[in-house]
């Protein structure tokens, strides 16, 4: 499945260095909470736009509107007190009088109540209160002179100064209702202002959040995706026989372990192969290559080590007098015989080598050289004069020539084991090793047995 954005692209957005120190599971986190961070932007954004218009209603719906009411309720009972100032200067009852305390007790619930819903000084709750008491006083006064029979002064004062009092009453109440319509109105808009523009905003940023979400999503994807495919081109390459190949993935994540362990699963299959092409075909044991390698790699570590070289003697002349397929046998039966013994008699870190021919190598250290050469003796003793015929097993020798052409009696073949160790001597290198050893072998040759033979000598 091809991504929708360019492979490259995506390589330029990935932060390496950041990405380079989380392992994945830290990097789908990164992912994660990009897309929760990003949702929690959108859901406050929302959210402060509702509390916005929530708070706004409420005033709406606790303030104005109340205000509203109490101011027309007040309106409505002051409308009813004139109506009773009036029938009382004509009827002069006491019902009148009492319908008036009625009405004004009305107007006095409604001011309370207005005062409880105006804690600002937006609304003149103190001129109302002062007003409506000058009202109620110059009806008193009007009481007191329709009393005393002095109707025609009452009367005066109702169509004077109690009607003053009554319409500045009227006016203010007016003015209190309007402000708070007024207010009404334009909470109103603001409300439908703040919902479109809540709309938008949350419309985009959702739209920013699964762009991002995606984008951030898709980033961390192609990280660990690139990686893995690295490591697949890395495989391709391997099987290939590039064992050289470094895949080049630098993080410090799963697939960053893994591909250390590609690199040194290369560089072991490259040694591997090395030892491979370099191994006797005939024993399927390392040649010289892994021979060099195995020496020095022990020798630079300073652990002890015993070189040992292993020669058959009179081989050549088995090999001319029985025929290069019976020399072959020989050689690898005295293969399976050092690797047998090294195998139950040595250690698990021991090496076996086939320089070619009938020469053998075996590295082990200075405690078990000499029961695994005694075991390697005892055995190939035992063993090759099967490879001899009847007559020449009795006789014990063949007939031959040497390489000066004089013919003489061979022996049946022993083995010669040269050992080397770093008991005495400090060993330099592979090839003083190598070189001792040849001394040491030709002496064991001399000797008309199989034998092994150490170097006890100190280095001058």
């Amino acid at each position: 499945m091809s991504l929708p954005i360019p492979p490259r692209i995506l390589d330029r957005l990935v932060p390496e260095k950041f990405f380079g120190e989380l392992n994945i599971a830290s990097k789908l986190v990164f992912g994660y909470m990009t897309l929760v961070a990003l949702t929690i932007i959108v859901v406050g954004y929302a959210l402060i736009g509702l509390l916005w218009l929530n708070s706004l209603n409420k005033s709406i719906v606790t303030v104005d509107i109340p205000t509203q009411e109490a101011s027309g309720r007040m309106l409505d009972a002051l409308d009813a007190q004139d109506r009773y100032e009036k029938k009382y200067l004509i009827l002069r009852s006491k019902a009148m009088r009492l319908l008036f305390a009625k009405r004004n007790e009305e107007f006095r619930t409604w001011l309370t109540q207005l005062k409880n819903l105006r804690a600002d000084e937006s609304v003149p709750i103190a001129t109302i209160e002062a007003l409506h008491n000058q009202y109620n006083d110059l009806f008193l006064k009007e009481i007191g002179l329709v009393r005393k029979g002095r109707s025609a002064r009452a009367r005066r004062i109702s169509r004077g100064e109690l009607r003053a009092i009554m319409d500045e009453l009227i006016e203010t109440l007016n003015a209190v209702s309007a402000a708070a319509k007024t207010a009404q109105e334009k909470k109103m808009k603001r409300i439908r202002g703040i919902g479109g523009t809540t709309f938008m905003g949350t419309t985009v940023l959702w739209l920013v959040t699964i762009v991002i979400g995606a984008l951030a999503g898709l980033i961390v994807t192609h990280h660990i995706v690139s990686s893995i495919h690295k490591l697949k081109v890395a495989t391709e390459h391997i099987a290939d026989g590039n064992f050289d190949y470094d895949p080049k993935i630098k993080t410090e994540d799963e697939i960053g372990t893994l591909s250390e362990s590609f690199l040194a699963m290369g560089r072991r299959l490259k040694k591997l192969e090395e030892m491979y092409l370099d191994a006797s075909p005939l024993t399927r044991l390392p040649g010289g290559i892994a021979i060099e390698n195995v020496l020095k790699k022990r020798i630079d570590s300073d652990q002890p080590i015993a070189f040992c070289v292993l020669d058959l003697d009179n081989f050549k002349a088995f090999n001319d007098q029985y025929g290069y397929a019976h020399g072959s046998e020989v050689i690898k039966e005295t293969g399976r015989i050092i690797e047998s013994v090294v195998k139950t008699t040595g250690q698990p870190e021991d090496f076996i080598g086939h320089v070619g021919g009938d020469d053998f190598v075996v590295i082990t250290t200075p405690a078990f050289m000499a029961p695994v050469c005694s075991e390697i003796i005892t055995q190939f003793d035992k063993s090759i004069p099967r490879f001899y015929a009847e007559k020449d097993r009795k006789n014990g020798y063949i007939h031959g020539k040497t390489r000066q052409g004089v013919e003489i009696q061979f022996p049946i073949m022993t083995i010669s084991i040269a050992i080397v160790t770093n008991e005495r001597r400090e060993l330099s290198d592979p090839l003083e090793a190598s070189e001792v050893a040849a001394e040491l072998k030709d002496y064991a040759k001399t000797v008309p047995k199989s034998i092994y033979v150490v170097d006890k000598r100190r280095r001058a």
